[in-house]
């Protein structure tokens, strides 16, 4: 058998039709468990070996250091090491680096790590308190700016369909968008989206760049396309050029990402941008068992963005849990009790994960695995490389590997770290001894999997190859942990067992998901949760946030959906979406447009009539309550929230929770008392 053969073994008949495809773009329509990854590493793979493309001249394209970091593993162990596979910064850096003499005179700038600094400083300069949530949601706004390639008129024009950040008018935020600009050119410093901007730049106005580029990178794949922004797009038709050799991956049923600009407009209109593209569509769902595939397809019906239905492969399971608990504390009780159980029935707790809309309901449910000594981890960058242990075990393997060996990968690594204390037993022992044998065990797992990746034997110098790339990339392996995570974080992860969580309305759709589209987006947020699980399912929420007090919640829609909407008849009328009815100012009477302007009842510009008695009142609420929960106050509540609040002076929860920052969870914590302090200090 052939290398090339030997490639194509194990695929299914859609897969195999990717890996075959050759000249020409390729759209890859792939759901979610259905084997895109292993489709397009096989195609480059194959035809590195059958000589249609020379992998040194093939950019593989992904959105995140692990996705990168995965394909350049598989890639090796199937004898193509030599292929670039990046994130899209990651390939626009480097190229950037390499040609910044031709562009500038002067050294390569600094890179900012994070904007907030020079936000808060730009704020400050054009007159805006810095408050942290403000600093992060203006960050935000200049980073969807820049991504969708507006600059600061056109965002004027088009920004009236999007929510400003609190307290920040639209005169305010192009203020700051300038000053922003100003300070990163008088600092000498570019951020991640000027990294694109500026080579798209130069490969758009040096033809010598261009043609050194094109003569590089001749063939392009890219993963996850249903989430490039018009920046991305534009970059990429720039390194492509006149040619067509490009194969793009996506499912529009996973978007999940407008809010920061992605858009899978791009992969939708591919037939029509490359009319002599060909359609794959994979739908065999391997990843889960066929009651969670029942539950995916339930709710893919009805995201009425995706034509795959998919398909599962006879995997057994239990039908999914849909739980609801009094409240949040019995949630969190439960979930963890019932992981507890799954542990000590034998799963392991890095085959678990607990998934949530918003990173603040995290907490419970980590105090409440801790009180069962259960391990967790928060989905985050562990400095897993920097480990005493694992520099150890890089440095032992690489001298057996001058010794070469026959054995499969895995036999190999088990041998070889075994003298240097890995057993195959965990041991009894807590602390610094249970975490040195976990690093060895998740330096065991990756040879594991990269020596199932292919039938091939995978040579001990090519895993040491792959380890130092994910050391330079802080590519982490899986540590023995129950993972929590936020559902837009766990994108592209799986695991045996998923308990999602806080499934009731507010936190999923989130509060301030209003329009149909808004929903919709939520719904495939849904949708990624769900298909995360391979095995076990388990849906809950809860009625209130603590002893069933506050404001009765109510299960998530889609919960209803799923349960109702097996099987959807093919006919069934689609649901109409809910017209909001127009809001007017109060003080001038304007038709009020954005969500931020009718949530405070008048124009961002119009004079605000604020109770001062209540105003003070609230400051010194919010500083007691930040003392009394050992949080920051902008925690408790931002100060243009405290202020739209005396504003307002709110008779009712329900004048209350049209406050601007003043959401379900808020509602239920602080609701009453506030209520009661407004009551006691209001004017008149």
């Amino acid at each position: 058998m052939t290398r090339g053969n030997a490639l194509l073994t194990g695929l299914d008949p859609e897969q195999r039709a990717v890996a075959e495809h050759a000249g020409g773009p390729l759209v890859v329509l792939a759901g979610a468990g259905t084997g895109k990854t292993r489709a397009i590493t096989h195609r480059i793979a194959y035809q590195a070996a059958t000589g249609v493309t020379d992998p040194r001249h093939v950019l593989a394209l992904t959105f995140t250091t692990k996705a990168a970091g995965e394909m350049r593993s598989r890639l090796r162990a199937l004898g193509t090491p030599s292929v670039q596979a990046r994130t899209f910064h990651s390939a626009a850096l480097r190229q950037l680096r390499f040609f910044w003499p031709q562009i500038s005179d002067g050294p390569f700038p600094e890179l900012l790590p994070q904007k907030s600094t020079l936000v808060g400083h730009a704020m400050q300069a054009v007159g805006i308190a810095p408050e942290r949530e403000t600093i992060r949601d203006v960050a935000a706004e200049i980073e969807y700016a820049a991504v969708t390639l507006l600059g600061v008129d056109d965002y004027v024009e088009r920004s009236g369909k999007r929510a400003l950040p609190e307290g920040v008018d639209l005169d305010a935020m192009t203020r700051v968008m300038h000053r922003y600009s100003e300070l990163k050119t008088e600092r000498r410093v570019l951020d991640f989206e000027d990294v694109l901007l500026v080579l798209a730049g130069a490969l758009g106005t040096h033809e010598d760049i261009a043609a050194q580029v094109h003569g590089q990178y001749r063939s392009f794949v890219v993963d996850e396309f249903q989430d490039v922004s018009p920046l991305q797009y534009d970059l990429l038709m720039r390194w492509l050029g006149r040619r067509d050799a490009l194969c793009v991956v996506g499912d529009p049923a996973q978007t999940i990402y407008s809010f920061a600009g992605a858009t899978d407009r791009f992969l939708r209109r591919m037939p029509i941008e490359f009319p002599s593209s060909r359609e794959v569509r994979l739908v065999r769902n391997y990843r889960s068992a066929e009651p969670v595939v029942g539950v995916a397809n339930s709710v893919l019906r009805r995201t009425g963005r995706s034509p795959i239905q998919l398909i599962g492969t006879n995997r057994t399971g239990p039908p999914p849990a849909f739980t609801e608990y009094a409240d949040d504390g019995a949630e969190a009780d439960a979930v963890a009790s019932r992981i507890a159980g799954e542990v000590e029935a034998g799963r392991r707790a890095s085959d678990i994960a607990i998934l949530f809309r918003t990173n603040s309901q995290s907490r419970a449910f980590e105090e409440a695995l801790s009180a069962r000594g259960v391990s967790y981890v928060l989905r985050g960058g562990e400095r897993f490389f920097a480990r005493r242990e694992v520099k150890e075990a890089i440095a032992v393997m690489r001298a057996a590997s001058h010794r070469g060996g026959s054995d499969p990968l895995d036999v190999q690594v088990k041998e070889i770290l075994s003298s240097i204390g890995w057993a195959t037993t965990a041991p009894q022992a807590q602390g610094s001894v249970r975490e040195r044998w976990e690093s060895l065990s998740a330096l065991v797992g990756l040879a594991e999997d990269s020596q199932a990746e292919t039938e091939l034997p995978v040579p001990l110098a090519a895993f040491i190859a792959d380890l130092e790339d994910r050391a330079e990339h802080q590519f982490a392996p899986t540590i023995d942990g129950v993972t929590l995570a936020s559902v837009h974080a766990a994108k592209g992860l799986e695991w045996e067992s998923v308990h999602l969580v806080g499934v009731s309305e507010g936190l999923m759709p989130i509060g301030y998901a209003e329009t149909a589209d808004a929903i919709d987006e939520e719904r495939r947020l849904f949708y990624v949760a769900v298909t995360r699980a391979r095995t076990v399912l388990s849906i809950s929420w809860s009625k209130g946030r603590r002893g069933g007090a506050g404001i009765g919640r109510r299960p998530s829609r889609f919960i209803g959906e799923v349960q109702a909407g097996r099987p959807t008849r093919p006919d069934a009328p689609a649901r109409k979406a809910t017209v909001a009815a127009p809001v007017r100012c109060r003080v001038c009477g304007a038709l009020l447009t954005t969500r931020a302007d009718r949530n405070r009842g008048r124009c961002a510009q119009c004079p605000a009539d604020v109770d001062e008695a209540v105003l003070e009142a609230l400051i010194h609420w919010r500083g007691a309550k930040s003392t009394e929960l050992r949080m920051p106050v902008f925690l408790v509540l931002s100060m243009p929230t405290v202020r739209e609040i005396a504003e307002r002076v709110p008779e009712s929860l329900d004048d209350l929770g049209r406050v601007s920052g003043v959401g379900p969870i808020k509602l239920e914590q602080f609701g009453h008392e506030l209520l009661a302090l407004v009551r006691e200090h209001r004017s008149g």
